[in-house]
């Protein structure tokens, strides 16, 4: 399958977004100030042990503490034990408070939670990863022939020592003997430097950085035929020409700058349709629709068949809009990013060779994806649960905040609900104050109900309390907001 990139970059953000046959797939966002941490390396300082979680909280100097698993520790080097067996020692005999450790993270801070750590650390190039808890040569799975994975073996084989080996990455197959020996003596360079800042007792800073978004995207896609890769800035041009020439020179031919006029991001409609992957609701092409619903525990996934109807009867119907819905989910999770446990409920299909061609049209959708998932049948009440893995927060979490008005709920009182609201403070101040009279402060479509459809309510309650009471907007005020004062 062809691609493109897009990248488009400003001091303060860089954006990149992947094109497929002409549809955006991915969209990738970084701000400088909100960097992801997935990869770095830090020293970091154990401030508490948590023995009913097996856990321990790590300060990398993030204003807010990580979280350390026992799971996630290397327990055979803190104990010198050459097998600790399949059992995962107490975590208070790997670690203690006030130990430095030198940590990686696996996934950034999202929401409440702190970054998630590992001892197990490894760092990337284009075709080897460096692991320095090892001293042997291992293949990616995905590279399946037997020769190849021998070849491969007997070249980075040799690199690999007493102090680390190396993971051939699927990138690799084909690779000749002088870029993977590149590769391994520079990863060699950089594990070499992240000693000397952890000697140095380097905690202010990471003692290793991930590469910048630009640069990652081109180490990271693997597998995808990129036709073009079109950049908007010229010092990031330049800067992917010099890195490209050493580590991916495959790709050198495919850069271009892009100085045209028109924003970068207007091209194949991405900017629009980084705003419909922000709404809850996807319009099908057949007239059905899908409902998501992001929360911190999980992604629900609701189809709907609308104003869609079939040619020969409903159980068409509902088939035709599920095998097309199946689509249309694989390419949203990729688009939002979303991750995590994700239950979809498809409409009730009481066919059982339709439910098998629905699990695998979403499943070959899903083989698309670079990012690993897992599929399960159908539940006894007719919901398919998968998982998609989450190292980054979603777009939804990126580009937005909690809602000011209805804090995160999705809805906000109506009018009515509001009135009443009011109504029943003012005979609650009444019995607890002495007051003349009464003001309400309220927005401007609350205070016209008030005068209007619900005026016969508010001037029951002059008669019965026997005090005025007055109605005043405040424009500033949203739909729930409201104020008794009295007077």
């Amino acid at each position: 399958m062809s691609g493109e990139l897009l990248i488009n970059v400003t001091p303060s953000e860089t954006r990149v977004a992947l094109i497929e046959n002409g549809s955006l797939q991915e969209v990738h966002v970084e701000r400088e100030a909100r960097r992801g941490l997935v990869g770095n390396i830090y020293l970091g300082k154990i401030i508490r042990v948590l023995p009913g979680m097996q856990a321990a909280f790590v300060d990398i100097n993030l204003g807010k503490a990580a979280f350390l698993h026992a799971s996630d520790i290397n327990s055979r080097l803190i104990l010198n034990e050459e097998n600790t067996g399949d059992q995962v020692p107490d975590i208070r005999n790997l670690v203690h408070e006030g130990q430095y450790i030198v940590v990686q993270v696996v996934k950034d801070p999202m929401g409440t939670k702190g970054a998630r750590l590992t001892t197990d650390i490894t760092i990337a190039a284009r075709y080897l990863v460096l692991m320095p808890d090892a001293n042997h040569a291992g293949i990616s799975q995905r590279i399946e022939d037997p020769q190849e994975r021998n070849r491969l073996k007997s070249i980075v084989t040799p690199y690999c020592g007493e102090e680390h080996g190396f993971i051939v990455r699927t990138a690799a197959e084909g690779a000749g003997i002088e870029e993977l020996q590149h590769d391994a003596e520079f990863l060699r360079r950089v594990w070499a430097k992240v000693l000397e800042r952890k000697a140095r007792r380097q905690t202010k800073d990471p003692i290793y950085q991930d590469l910048s978004l630009a640069f990652r995207v081109l180490r990271d896609f693997v597998g995808i035929s990129l036709e073009r890769i079109r950049i908007d800035s010229k010092l990031t041009y330049e800067q992917l020409v010099e890195f490209t020439s050493e580590f991916v020179p495959n790709l050198a031919p495919v850069l271009e700058y892009y100085p045209g006029e028109r924003p970068i991001f207007d091209l194949f409609d991405v900017e629009n349709e980084i705003q419909r992957a922000l709404h809850r609701k996807i319009e099908l092409k057949s007239g059905g629709s899908l409902i998501i619903d992001q929360t911190e525990a999980m992604t629900t996934i609701d189809i709907n068949t609308g104003a869609f109807v079939g040619h020969r009867n409903l159980e068409e119907t509902i088939f035709n809009t599920n095998i097309e819905a199946t689509q249309a989910i694989a390419r949203q999770l990729r688009l939002r990013n979303l991750g995590g446990i994700i239950i979809v409920d498809f409409i009730d299909m009481s066919n059982k060779d339709h439910q098998r061609r629905v699990l695998h049209s979403l499943d070959a959708a899903m083989a698309r994806d670079n990012v690993k998932y897992s599929l399960s049948g159908f539940s006894a009440l007719g919901l398919v649960e998968m998982t998609r893995k989450r190292t980054r927060e979603s777009l939804e979490h990126i580009l937005c905040d909690e809602c000011a008005v209805c804090h995160g709920r999705g809805y906000v009182k109506t009018v009515e609900t509001v009135c009443f609201e009011i109504l029943r403070e003012i005979v609650r101040v009444n019995r607890a104050y002495d007051a003349d009279k009464f003001i309400v402060y309220t927005s401007s479509s609350v205070s016209e109900s008030l005068l209007n459809d619900e005026y016969h309510n508010l001037a029951e309650l002059e008669v019965f309390i026997g005090k005025q009471i007055k109605v005043q907007t405040e424009i500033m005020y949203n739909q729930e907001q409201f104020d008794v004062v009295m007077m």
